[in-house]
């Protein structure tokens, strides 16, 4: 194998200009619209025929390597489906982000309603090397986290 990294997560949404206002509030901006529609080679690429998606690459600002997310509203096809309803179902569970100053993003949150899991919780690696973090929800009930290291 030849991986050198991560390109992207991809997170679906029911309403991307609600979703894009959440997580420009998480610090991300729009760098790249992604196309309504595109080629056949790659609707099968992605295991359709047609389809219809609203949604761009979003990047967190400041982060070193790139930090991207790619936020889509499928349209056609479209599936309203809850995402995962708990933090044990198999595959990929949530997105875990690096926080400066966990306290301050906690609170911000709380303050804007989000639905925060618990509080921050802290778990130690060794005697003296730890993090402390606490999950929370976007508005289609994706699973994030904000982790701040000691």
């Amino acid at each position: 194998m030849n991986i050198t990294g991560m390109v992207h997560i991809n997170i679906n949404c029911r309403d991307y200009a609600r979703s894009k206002a959440f997580y420009e509030m998480l610090g991300f901006v729009e760098v790249w619209k992604v196309p309504e529609t595109n080629s056949p080679e790659v609707n099968a690429a992605v295991g359709m025929q047609d389809y219809q998606v609203n949604g761009a690459i979003m990047a967190l600002q400041g982060a070193e390597p790139a930090m991207l997310i790619d936020l889509l509203e499928w349209q056609q096809p479209r599936d309203n489906a809850d995402p995962y309803p708990n933090l044990h179902r198999p595959g990929l569970a949530r997105l875990a982000l690096r926080s400066s100053d966990l306290h301050s993003d906690y609170a911000f949150l709380v303050a804007e309603g989000v639905d925060v899991l618990s509080e921050p919780a802290t778990v130690m690696s060794s005697a003296n090397h730890g993090s402390r973090f606490f999950c929370f929800k976007d508005p289609d009930g994706t699973f994030l986290e904000l982790v701040e290291s000691f």
